[in-house]
């Protein structure tokens, strides 16, 4: 008998139509492909309405806007929990969050897929909560002795309050260059690449327009900027090394990643994020210290399942930088995965058994305690 696989996309967030090409080819068609899972597609709108139907599978619904039509007059998902979860009186057997940024990736869902008691793929909601927040994710990078690039970090409040503080605090702790970034989003929302002050001071504003904490960074020289996607619960499987090719200056801002194609053409592969060099031809032992570095990451912010992480080395130091990491890929990198031998179809398979077994072994622990203290009363 088939499983039964809800793929969780939309969503309030900046990255809700990234979320939607993730879930719907990356997700829904591989799954759908394995013949093993029966796929139901649970489409979340940016007002916050939960609807399911088969529809919700095609892209040409979103890409026409007739996905408005059909939000509509759908009746909203009807949820059930009862030592699982049930959609529209459908028990799910296992969930597959394909959401990207706030209300999804950050922890939110999958705190929800917790205490709903089923199994779901990725990190779960503590490793996803760091993993999503830049600040953290650097603090715990830095407590496990892995570089991370010099930073300040501003709340919302305290740049709407008082900006040109935030400024001179910023140009006092760090060099110019510098990139201001919203610590929750991704997809370079909101990032910008400063070189003076009054730059410094605008790119602040805009970035708390997004979010309510900010992080200013100080630019790696001699820059190489490398990703390296990881998959797995104890024991983790790197994909390929890679190389964005985009100039210093021209930074992965949202454009060059998803609307211009990466700008570039020439051999480079085209990938998720534009056009890179796969594998990363990188000098000495950097490449293998990169795949080290990545692992150490994850391993350290408790991560599982999937997930991407960036680095930046310096090349004429030979160090490298954590930069971020990313809980849920955008497309789930598959053109890396897939030119490290894994297909789309074994990808999203793998990782429903990931799902699986990271549920197996949570279901061993003590999550009650038997007492009299009531009795007391």
């Amino acid at each position: 008998m088939k499983k039964t696989v809800a793929v969780f996309f939309g969503g309030q967030s900046t990255e809700h139509d990234i979320s939607i090409i993730t879930a719907i080819s990356s997700v829904i068609k591989p799954l759908e492909l394995t013949k093993k899972y029966k796929v139901v597609p649970v489409y979340i709108t940016k007002s916050g309405k939960w609807v399911s139907d088969a529809k919700l599978k095609n892209v040409e619904l979103y890409r026409t806007g007739r996905i408005e039509e059909l939000v509509a007059r759908a009746k909203p998902v009807q949820i059930t929990f009862d030592g699982g979860v049930k959609f529209d009186k459908q028990s799910i057997d296992i969930a597959f969050p394909a959401m990207h940024g706030s209300y999804g990736e950050d922890g939110s869902l999958m705190g929800l897929l917790r205490m709903a008691n089923i199994p779901f793929v990725g990190s779960d909601m503590d490793a996803s909560v760091i993993a999503m927040d830049k600040v953290l994710a650097k603090q715990v990078a830095e407590a496990n002795d892995i570089p991370v690039s010099k930073f300040v970090f501003f709340t919302r409040g305290e740049i709407l309050e008082n900006v040109a503080d935030a400024t001179k605090r910023s140009k006092a702790a760090l060099s110019f260059p510098m990139f201001v970034k919203p610590a929750h989003l991704g997809s370079s929302i909101g990032i910008t690449r400063v070189m003076t002050n009054d730059e410094l001071s605008n790119a602040l504003e805009v970035a708390a327009y997004y979010d309510e904490k900010i992080v200013v960074e100080e630019a790696v020289p001699n820059l190489i900027e490398v990703t390296v996607p990881l998959m797995g619960n104890n024991d983790i499987q790197a994909a390929l090394v890679e190389r964005p090719l985009t100039h210093t200056e021209d930074f992965f801002d949202f454009d060059t990643k998803y609307i211009n194609g990466g700008g570039k053409k020439g051999s480079a592969k085209a990938g998720a994020q534009g056009y890179s060099e796969l594998p990363a031809q990188l000098p000495g032992d950097l490449y293998d210290q990169s795949v080290n570095t990545a692992k150490r990451l994850y391993k350290a912010i408790g991560a599982s399942g999937i997930s991407r992480v960036d680095l930046l080395i310096d090349s004429k130091k030979g160090v490298i930088y954590f930069n971020e990491v990313n809980p849920l890929p955008g497309d789930l990198y598959r053109h890396n995965w897939r030119a490290a031998g894994v297909s789309s179809i074994e990808l999203v398979d793998k990782l429903i058994g990931y799902a699986e077994e990271k549920f197996a072994e949570r279901a061993k622990l003590t999550t009650t305690f038997s007492s009299n203290f009531l009795q007391q009363f």
